[in-house]
């Protein structure tokens, strides 16, 4: 509100901007480079979940198949999550969030940034997963390793999009970690890991229709079971694009100044 009483109207979005997108990109992954247990929870943790998984079923290859490439998309979905929400959450606590946003800096620029500083984080851990799992941990799949990785590569994507939105709720890093059961137990529950959906309850089947990570899971199964690219994981690879778009973008109206 100015000096005569009257409300001041709100400043127009700023288009995004290549030049500030790779500019916070780079500011990001260079703070990222400082904190080294952070760079290993993301890239080694699916690695090493996966090979316990591999030996759990050391007497069952054919378990290890029909569930690892499932899980192959699961474990960077999470950390991603995990890791983005709370490191998000250190930035706005933190206020450098806040500085950000009083420069010349659009919130577009300011959430494509995040995006593609933990995607590039992203495509490495992803890669090294499928690499593992393929060629040292023999994951027999029917498909195409690139259309493994792909799959692999949007799950990740898309935790990275569920965490940049959920830490704009959280007040602290605490709270953060506790959002993970509320977004991402009730999809990995429902997403058929454990069992068929058409086999659940129509109720529970209808929920997770609506899911992503149902459909990451549609998704690798049909790497799992085809030799060629279906219609059907094309459909599921948009899907799960799709919702990571939109919520990067819910992400991006969800930021706010706390200060005027």
């Amino acid at each position: 509100m100015d000096t005569q009483g009257t409300t001041a109207a709100p400043a127009p979005p700023r288009p995004l901007s290549a030049s500030r997108t790779t500019a916070t990109t780079t500011r990001v992954l260079r703070q990222l480079g400082h904190d080294p247990r952070t760079i290993a929870l993301l890239i080694l943790i699916p690695c090493v979940m996966l090979f316990l998984l591999r030996y759990v079923f050391d007497g069952s290859p054919r378990t290890f198949d029909s569930i690892g490439a499932s899980l192959l998309g699961v474990f960077p979905l999470i950390t991603m999550f995990l890791v983005t929400s709370i490191a998000t959450l250190r930035e706005r606590t933190s206020g450098t969030l806040e500085r950000l946003l009083a420069m010349p800096l659009g919130k577009g620029d300011l959430i494509a940034g995040y995006a593609l500083a933990f995607g590039t984080l992203a495509v490495i851990q992803s890669a090294l997963a499928t690499g593992l799992a393929l060629w040292l941990l023999d994951l027999d799949v029917t498909g195409s390793p690139w259309l493994l990785l792909l799959v692999a590569l949007l799950d990740a994507l898309l935790g990275t999009a569920l965490g940049l939105f959920v830490s704009a709720f959280a007040a602290s890093e605490f709270q953060a970690v506790q959002f993970m059961p509320a977004v991402i137990f009730p999809q990995l529950l429902l997403c058929g890991l454990f069992t068929p959906r058409d086999n659940m309850h129509p109720a529970l089947e209808a929920i997770s229709d609506v899911l992503p990570m149902s459909y990451a899971v549609d998704g690798m199964n049909e790497v799992l079971t085809h030799t060629d690219m279906t219609a059907t994981f094309v459909r599921d690879a948009l899907i799960v694009a799709g919702c990571a778009l939109l919520v990067l973008g819910l992400g991006a109206a969800t930021l706010r100044r706390r200060t005027a």
